[in-house]
């Protein structure tokens, strides 16, 4: 393989040896200068190759990295250098890898730009990603301008492992380097003081980095740095590195006007520790921490510690069994853990201050009271759940609170989060009742649907008789359950340091986007480096997604933090303890508070941000190229997965089963079934067969949330008993839905997990390549032209029923789930896995995911979804189990289907149909309105328009409704049988609800009017063409009756293909569900147009070469009026057999125009083919008036005239005919007799010779010949005819390596055996005049009483004789 170039590098460090390998993986020659020999020689050792000086490293690049640390370095090796860009390419690229500050960056561009007149110079921040999807993998941010980039791209690439672009000024790399280093430095000091506040408050470091590492208080940085600083190795010279980058990061804001109300105290809390130190190289962070803040970290970490998970382990397998238990307060989280404890079996009776939520909770079987005092009696375990502290005292201790009515030696678990001292009086207090009630301090973490699921994360904490009073509970709604040492209030120190970081992280990261934003980088990219960076959080990868989006709907609340952040200071305060980042958040959830937003989603705290310095956080995605995306991906992987798959599926006994919320689905695949209906029965026949897939068409999408939901729990449970009657099938569910992710998500996917139960983890999959949908870098983009526009900018994202705003799809599922499954929760399979690791990568990282995960796939082409599909199957044939909510393209490739060509109506045999297709349209996406429009304009000749009114469907009276319906329908059976195309659209204004459910409503009135004017409609149509997922469908099932259909294919890319069952109303019809998202704006009409009934079956060419192939002739039949054309045709079509209407110059003089028209228009309407021929011209102005009238073909009959001559005459109007696409026919040689009152004498007569047909066929480009062979026209004498087979087999012979037809004019009186014989011989027309026109007049002699009975005694007289040679021919049963 060639190599793809040069790259030089001049300077190297580790980064760059790592960037250079990858190069030279990748085919690249990779040289470099440097000066150190340690680098250099690693260097040669990965295969580069070494050089003196910088203009050696330069010379033929086309681009050089260039790797200077610090100024002084561009000044030795560059500016002060004339020589050093000397034997450079003059479209090098400069990329400049440094640690240097933007403006010198930008200072360095003018100088390469300016002075040396490099026209390409960018800069690259390079750094290891520390995600799991890119842990220790180079990353690259590099920024330009557009020319430059694209010139240095595909090197950027090939050094990386994920580039990020941003195109304009140079020095965006270092500014993302600043915004990460304020979060890690903010990070550091918050870490800092999480662990000083643990210590002083009693607990273990070592048990609070343990919970805090897998919970929400994590960042890379408290995972990645709290355990050296535990274990004594940081040094307090990490201090002074800190000091330094962070206040690099607040010069550069002073310079922009950027307050740092974190990072600034930060600062100081750095300097502070700093300034602690002994001056000892040996003194370690830990002990230089501790005497800044006066706490004793050293003996803290230096205590006994245990195991909280196995203490709670051990207490629940002595806890006492609990029977009723009483429940206050069934908030979000609250009525999820009540629910999950119903679920398991325990009577629960639950209060809360909002009585729709005790509707709620009855109907969830629980039982309800109308105070706390009333759910208190009689219980062995009251749980309180509530937002505060005056709450909980209010609960307990307000006017019928539940201390009063708690019978003795109940236990309490008291949920909140509140702060450790309102625990221990809480539990004096208990002490004092005199009742024995015990308490349990149990914050719990972890969200709603690890409530609802009983997966929680809880701290608890007590004396060991109330722990083991409630252990069973507690282990019930959770997953980990830790029991910290310390008694009541322990448990609440633990989430309040949770609470700290987590406040601070999110206060830290709306100070690093708002930064970000001034500085004027691209949010959206800056947010995606930071989440594969040391800055990144839990909570920046959860809340920064809202502040991106302005999206501040209340998942959590600002005043949570308020309340949280407050314990926090409350306690510090008590303790004597100063913790300053915590305290600077708490004061900025204040101000956000202040602001108005307190009961908004707490990431609004970045609106103190842009309220102060006036900019904007939220993020556009902002549209791409296309083509520069998919350049900058890296290569596919390069082995075809789809054989491996068709292996994989035949050992693989799964039967996929698609739930396709509308018909569109079946886009991608073909040869498979389609279900209208999901009985046992029906279900149990389709898994008897064994299928690798089949479809059910569920048209879920036109349903309310609740119908969609009983909808697919019906299916599911049928599925479930049909697979269970047939030796237990194995199958796999996939909820087929909307490529640019409309439908009930996640509603269809509860629902099949309720009857199937819980699988390995849902997979979220909506490429479509057919469509334009494309998922890169977990955003998922819609095609638009050339450019990718994020699905959430699209109007899809706009609709009425499942609208949306996120684009990447992490932040989808928690958008659509409302927070219950958040975006850092779901994993990604990403493109660069799938193109460098391939199936078996998928397969482990599949088999890796936690029980109940939520997966996305990224996928750029039909590769990548065929990796995935492989990696998929190979899980599920090692036991994983799998719920898939994809587009068509997902589907296609679990099948391991191989694409076929588009299917026409010739490839079905539907071209002789008389009657029009149908075109039904009802989608309201303006695609579908803009393709409409274009239909009308290109196809308006040939199609009728039938336009139904919303207003009268759908908001009009039942009469007005009906009329509509029946007048559409009766217009529709006109045009139908008048073999017109036509379309029903139902008009253009949207009208549509107040709420989502309003518009279900009118979507399903203008819906089944379409389906009850289809249904009354009683012609069959060529063809049916339904827009719209949910038009198609209700066609199909409740109009057209369809219960099984087969799935022939694609009628265009996208656009499936059906043919109706024998069930249906019109058995066998071809069905073209046209999706109302897919094509340009005039893809339908070049459908409608490709399926438009064929002027003319074939074209004469088409109909000799078949006669050609079949080894027949086809008769031209001379024509003089319309009784003369019907006969032809109806014999034609009687026969089956194809056929040629031949006008006669003396038949044209006579008949003239109408004679031609009825000639084509009977030609057009056959349902065989018919060609219109015009015969014996012998001028050139009848010719090339029978060229402008619309003739198949001519004969061009220069037979009277010398050779030369003839050659001239034909060559004329055979170019002239090429450009009209006609047919010539000439003559060569001679016949004599008399045809039409033209008389050739005997002696004029000539033979046909064949090294003159040569020539003549070579210069005149000619297609058929028509020649002599001792052929006459008219009667033949006495003595028969005598016909030169010979010559006519040698004829034959230079005819078929010409591609040139061979003609036999005079047929007429030939015997039959004779005729056979010229067929054998290769004569593929006959000319047959006489009988026909002898069949005429003699039926002109029976006397009849009226002038109709004379034309149709006639017309029956000529159909004798014509279909009579038509079998002669061997042409009938041929059309």
């Amino acid at each position: 393989m060639a190599s793809p170039g040069i790259v030089g590098f001049v300077g190297l460090d580790i980064l760059s040896l790592e960037m250079a390998a990858s190069l030279i993986r990748s085919g690249y020659q990779v040289k470099a200068f440097e000066k150190s020999e340690t680098l250099i020689n690693e260097f040669v050792n990965l295969g580069g190759s070494k050089r003196g000086s910088l203009v050696e490293a330069g010379k033929d690049a086309l681009a050089v990295v260039l790797f200077l640390s610090h100024a002084d370095q561009i000044d030795d090796l560059i500016l002060g250098n004339e020589d050093a860009l000397k034997g450079l390419q003059k479209d090098a690229v400069f990329i400049l890898h440094s640690t240097l500050t933007p403006s010198y960056i930008q200072k360095l561009e003018k100088f390469f730009t300016d002075e040396c007149k490099t026209a390409y110079f960018v800069d690259a921040y390079v750094t290891m990603g520390v995600s799991e999807s890119l842990n220790e993998k180079i990353m690259i941010t590099s920024s330009g301008r557009s020319d430059a980039i694209a010139r240095a791209q595909p090197v950027l690439s090939a050094m990386c492992e994920k580039l990020y672009i941003f195109e304009g000024e140079v020095g965006a790399g270092r500014k993302v380097a600043m915004v990460n280093g304020l979060l890690e430095g903010i990070h550091l000091v918050a870490a800092m003081e999480a662990i000083s506040l643990c210590a002083k408050a009693g607990l273990h470091p070592w048990i609070i980095y343990d919970i805090i590492s897998n919970a929400a208080g994590n960042s890379w940085v408290f995972k990645n740095l709290v355990p050296q600083f535990l274990m004594g190795i940081t040094k307090h010279q990490y201090l002074n590195m800190s000091v330094q980058r962070v206040g690099a990061v607040l010069d550069q804001a002073k310079s922009v006007t950027f307050p740092h109300p974190l990072l600034a105290v930060a600062h100081q809390q750095l300097i502070l520790g700093s300034s602690n130190s002994s001056g000892d190289d040996g003194d370690s962070l830990i002990k230089v921490w501790g005497r800044a803040l006066g706490v004793n970290i050293l003996d803290a970490v230096n205590a006994e510690t245990y195991n909280p998970e196995q203490l709670a382990s051990q207490i629940v397998a002595h806890s006492n069994t609990v029977q009723r238990i009483g429940f206050i307060g069934l908030g979000a989280m609250g009525f999820g853990m009540a629910t999950h404890l119903l679920k398991s079996n325990y009577a629960v009776l639950g209060y809360d201050v909002y009585k729709p939520t005790l509707a709620r909770f009855v109907d969830a079987g629980g039982l309800i009271g109308n105070s706390p005092a009333e759910v208190s009696k009689d219980v062995h375990v009251l749980i309180v759940m509530v937002t505060n502290e005056a709450q909980a005292e209010n609960a307990l201790y307000g006017d019928h609170g539940a201390i009063s009515a708690l019978p003795s030696g109940a236990s309490i678990i008291l949920s909140s989060t509140v702060s450790p001292g309102f625990v221990k009086q809480l539990e004096g207090r208990l002490q004092n009742e005199g009742k024995n009630l015990k308490l349990v301090d149990a914050p719990v973490s972890g969200g709603v649907k690890r409530a609802s699921l009983g997966t929680l994360t809880i701290m608890a904490s007590g004396t060991d008789e109330a722990l083991k009073s409630t252990g069973l509970v507690l282990s019930e709604l959770s997953e980990k359950l830790y029991v910290i040492k310390g008694g009541c209030g322990a448990a609440s120190v633990v989430k309040m340091v949770n609470q700290l970081l987590a406040g601070v992280h999110i206060a830290s990261g709306a100070e690093a986007m708002a930064f970000g934003a001034r500085l004027g980088l691209n949010t959206r990219t800056l947010f995606d480096i930071i989440t594969h960076s040391g800055g990144t959080s839990w909570m920046f990868e959860n809340r920064v997604p809202h502040m991106l989006d302005n999206d501040y709907t209340p998942y959590s609340a600002l005043d949570i933090f308020v309340k949280d952040l407050g314990i926090v200071s409350r306690e510090c305060s008590s303790r004597g303890l100063s913790l300053l980042v915590s305290t600077v958040a708490h004061q900025l959830f204040l101000l956000g508070s202040a602001g108005g937003w307190g009961r908004q989603d707490d990431a609004g705290v970045v609106r103190v941000y842009e309220t102060l310095t006036g900019v904007k956080v939220e993020g556009k995605l902002p549209v791409v190229k296309k083509d520069a995306v998919l350049e900058s991906l890296p290569a596919e992987w390069p082995v075809d997965p789809i054989d491996d798959i068709q292996r994989l599926n035949q050992n693989n006994s799964k039967t996929l089963v698609v739930l396709d919320d509308d018909p569109t689905g079946t886009q991608t695949v073909h040869d498979i079934e389609v279900l209208t209906e999901w009985t046992v029965q029906s279900l149990i026949e389709q898994f008897k067969k064994a299928p690798k897939c089949f479809f059910i068409l569920t048209n879920s999408r036109s349903l309310s949330s609740e119908k969609a939901i009983a909808l697919i729990k019906d299916i599911c449970q049928n599925l479930n008993n049909a697979a269970t009657a047939v030796n237990n099938a194995d199958y796999t569910v996939v909820l087929r839905g909307d490529s640019t992710l409309r439908g009930h998500f996640p509603e269809e996917a509860d629902a099949a997990v309720s009857v199937l139960g819980e699988m390995d983890a849902w997979i979220i999959c909506p490429f479509f390549l057919q469509g334009g949908r494309y998922t890169i870098g977990d955003i998922h983009y819609v095609a638009d032209s050339d450019k990718l526009v994020p699905a959430g900018e699209t109007e899809f994202a706009k609709d009425a029923s499942f609208g949306y705003k996120s684009s990447n799809l992490r932040e989808w599922v928690e958008e659509k789930t409302n927070g219950r499954i958040p975006a850092s929760s779901v994993a990604s399979i990403s493109i660069q896995l799938l193109r460098k690791g391939g199936p078996d990568a998928v397969c482990e990282h599949l088999c890796s995911l936690p029980k109940g995960s939520t997966c996305i796939v990224n996928a750029a082409s039909e590769r990548d979804m065929a990796v995935f599909a492989a990696g998929m199957i190979k899980a599920e044939m090692k036991g994983k189990s799998f719920l898939c909510r994809t587009a068509a393209s997902f589907v296609s490739a679990c099948v391991g289907i191989v694409r076929k060509a588009p299917i026409l109506p010739k490839d079905l045999g539907i071209n002789k149909e008389r009657n029009g297709g149908l075109i039904v349209v009802g989608s309201y996406v303006p695609k579908t309105t803009k393709q409409v429009e274009e239909l009308k304009l290109q196809c308006g000749q040939n199609l009728r328009n039938i336009e139904v009114s919303v207003a009268k469907l759908a908001m009009g009276s039942t009469e007005e409704r009906a009329k509509e319906i029946t007048r559409a329908a009766e217009m529709a059976d006109v045009f139908l049988r008048s073999r017109k195309d036509t379309l029903i659209m139902t008009s253009r204004e949207l009208i549509t609800g107040k709420t989502s459910a309003e518009s279900l409503e009118i979507n399903f009135k203008v819906s089944s009017a379409l389906v009850e004017i289809v249904r009354q409609i009683t012609t069959k149509p060529r063809y049916i063409l339904a827009k719209g997922g949910i038009t198609s469908s209700d066609i199909a099932t409740k109009a057209l009756e369809v219960k099984c259909a087969k799935i022939v294919g694609q009628a265009m890319a996208g656009v499936p293909l059906w043919k109706l069952g024998p069930e249906s109303r019109h058995p066998g019809v071809p069905y073209i569900v046209f999706p109302g998202n897919v094509g340009d704006s005039k893809a339908v009409a070049e459908l409608v147009q490709s399926w438009a009934r064929p002027t003319r079956l074939l074209s004469a060419k088409e109909l000799l070469l078949s006669a050609e192939v079949g080894g027949y002739a086809i008769g031209a039949f001379n024509v003089y009026n319309l009784e003369g054309v019907q006969a032809v045709v109806t014999a034609a079509e009687e026969v089956q057999s194809p056929a040629i209407l031949q006008i006669h110059p003396g038949a044209l003089t006579q008949g003239g125009i109408p004679l031609v028209a009825s000639c084509i228009a009977a030609a057009d309407q056959a349902t065989v083919p018919i060609t219109v021929h015009f015969d014996h011209g012998t001028s050139k102005q009848d010719l090339v008036e029978a060229l402008e009238l619309g003739f198949d073909s001519v004969m061009v009959d220069g037979s009277h005239l010398s050779f030369r001559e003839n050659i001239s005459y034909t060559k004329f109007i055979s170019l002239l005919a090429s450009t009209k696409g006609t047919l010539v026919e000439a003559e060569l040689g001679r016949l004599s007799g008399t045809e039409d009152d033209l008389t050739v004498e005997d002696y004029e007569a000539r033979l046909t010779d064949v090294n003159q047909a040569q020539e003549f066929i070579d210069e005149t480009g000619i297609d058929s010949l028509a020649v002599c062979i001792g052929n006459v026209h008219g009667k033949y004498p006495p003595c028969g005819p005598n016909l030169r087979l010979d010559l006519l087999k040698d004829l034959h012979a230079l005819c078929s390596k010409k591609g040139v037809f061979l003609v036999l004019h005079g047929a007429s009186g030939l015997p039959k055996e004779l005729i056979k014989e010229c067929i054998e011989r290769g004569v593929r027309k006959f000319n047959v005049n006489t009988e026909v026109r002898k069949a005429f007049m003699d039926s002109l002699g029976t006397p009849q009483k009226d002038l109709v009975h004379v034309m149709e005694n006639a017309k029956e007289a000529m159909k004798a004789v014509i279909a009579e040679k038509m079998h002669l021919f061997g042409s009938a049963g041929k059309a």
